[in-house]
């Protein structure tokens, strides 16, 4: 079940919420847990299971490192329950791709050397993990303390609303809101609102503009005209998909009464791939610093072993997203990027805004490339294309079972990126501090109404549209379902 499906918004949240907000407060977290449950068994009942045995595991060891606070047995129970989640993410993941990778070095495949299988992917295991993880480590460092409640520590690791594609959350961060959190008919008209800004990025915007995408990709002799709109297209299919789903994930947290973080930030203003990953996946970026860099030694340790450090981290942050050669190139491809940074000691704010923009927008896109295509050597027809070698224009094969909608919405949504700042300042009548009357009542002001009006009218047109979009076309899951 997707959030993006008519299941989804007109049968599961509606009853849902409806037995969220019958249930006593205190007793909310096992509304959570069984919603959440069913909501991952919608895919298979099976990986459920997975989901629950981690959740289990990780509560163990998170009372043993509390319990053992202080002593070497600590870091042993820490290791012990660390290790044991990612010989989960290890297994699942990754052990297909050692096979493939074994058998390809040996100049066969997995089937000649007896393997008949493959493991399927739990969806959302690479987030579930992570906070499994970041839990257990936060604990042993004193952090945050172990809870003693199962039922909320379940109902953390496996929260809906970001269980399968994130923002990547941490249990020190949510603790407080898990235990006690605020409801109220505003913040819940605003959960609305940024669901509803999260649903139309996908299906008004991302959707519209993957048939171009695809187009290319799927191209074995791509002209740098179709190699270029193929690049252009996915990367903002990919930021309209991944940050709608981000905002869908926080909207409905926010009906649940939790204040998630923010995963996104205008990633595509960046002037500089140091920028860009304080832009992009906050909560990612985030966990890699914190679980990662900063344990490796992070600048501390001299500077080879800050470059060694951050391009170790990038290559292990591409391969946490997918089980494949292209992902581990394409985090060397921001690994390198942000040691070279590092060195030439690169400032995006003593260049020009006009170069550093589109040169590392155009850094991030060719990055993009080798993150959507399916093998090594697809990813290098497209870079084939990019530099000409198999012409420049247009061709008509290549306009065939495309629309001009496609075309229109690719303009509208580069549109979007490069005024999103002002139109969510426009549209966000809260940013406007309201003015006080002498006799004490708080009033907006004539601009902020308009812009409250303007609000309304805008996300009720945008639920229309989305809605009658939804009516219309095939099934369409997130890209990051994959991960």
């Amino acid at each position: 079940m997707v959030f993006s499906s008519e299941q989804f918004l007109f049968l599961f949240l509606p009853l849902f919420l409806l037995a969220y907000y019958m249930t006593p407060v205190a007793k909310r977290s096992w509304t959570i847990v069984a919603g959440s449950y069913l909501f991952y068994a919608w895919w298979r009942v099976d990986f459920l299971f997975l989901l629950i045995g981690t959740t289990a595991w990780t509560y163990y060891f998170g009372l043993k490192i509390q319990e053992h606070d202080g002593s070497k047995r600590a870091k042993i129970f820490c290791a012990i329950g660390v290790a044991g989640c990612l010989a989960v993410l290890g297994v699942f993941k990754y052990l297909n791709f050692f096979i493939d990778s074994f058998a390809a070095l040996a100049g066969t495949t997995p089937d000649q050397l007896g393997v008949h299988w493959r493991l399927i992917l739990p969806i959302g295991i690479s987030f579930y993990v992570f906070q499994s993880i970041s839990y257990l480590v936060d604990i042993y460092r004193k952090d945050a303390p172990a809870t003693r409640s199962f039922i909320d520590f379940a109902a953390f690791i496996a929260l809906f609303p970001q269980l399968i594609a994130g923002p990547i959350l941490r249990y020190k961060d949510l603790a407080g809101q898990i235990s006690h959190r605020v409801h109220s008919v505003n913040m819940f008209v605003d959960g609305v609102s940024r669901f509803t800004v999260g649903l139309a990025k996908k299906v008004l915007l991302a959707d519209a503009v993957a048939p171009i995408a695809d187009a290319s990709f799927a191209l074995s002799d791509p002209t740098f005209a179709e190699a270029f709109l193929g690049m252009l297209a996915y990367s903002l299919q990919l930021y309209f998909d991944f940050s709608g789903y981000s905002d869908m994930a926080i909207g409905l947290g926010m009906m649940m009464g939790f204040r998630f973080i923010e995963n996104f930030n205008r990633p595509y203003i960046s002037r500089s791939i140091t920028e860009f990953w304080r832009r992009w996946h906050i909560s990612l970026s985030v966990w890699l610093r914190d679980y990662l860099y900063i344990p490796l030694g992070g600048n501390r340790k001299g500077v080879r072993r800050t470059y060694f450090n951050l391009i170790t981290v990038m290559l292990l942050g591409g391969l946490w997203h997918g089980a494949s050669w292209t992902f581990v190139i394409w985090g060397a491809w921001h690994g390198c990027w942000l040691a070279i940074e590092r060195a030439t000691r690169w400032s995006y704010t003593s260049h020009k805004y006009w170069i550093s923009l589109p040169v590392t927008f155009l850094l991030v896109m060719i990055g993009w490339v080798v993150f959507r295509a399916e093998t090594v050597g697809s990813a290098f027809t497209i870079y084939c294309g990019l530099v000409g070698l198999n012409g420049f224009a247009l061709r008509a094969d290549y306009l065939v079972g495309l629309t001009q909608d496609s075309f229109i919405f690719l303009l509208l949504s580069l549109a979007i990126v490069a005024l999103e700042g002002r139109i969510v300042t426009f549209f966000n009548p809260g940013s406007s501090e309201p003015q006080v009357t002498p006799g004490g009542q708080m009033v907006l002001s004539a601009s902020a109404s308009y812009r409250q009006i303007a609000n309304s009218v805008l996300l009720s047109a945008l639920m229309v549209l989305t809605v009658a979009k939804l009516a219309e076309q095939s099934f369409s899951p997130f890209l990051y379902f994959q991960f």
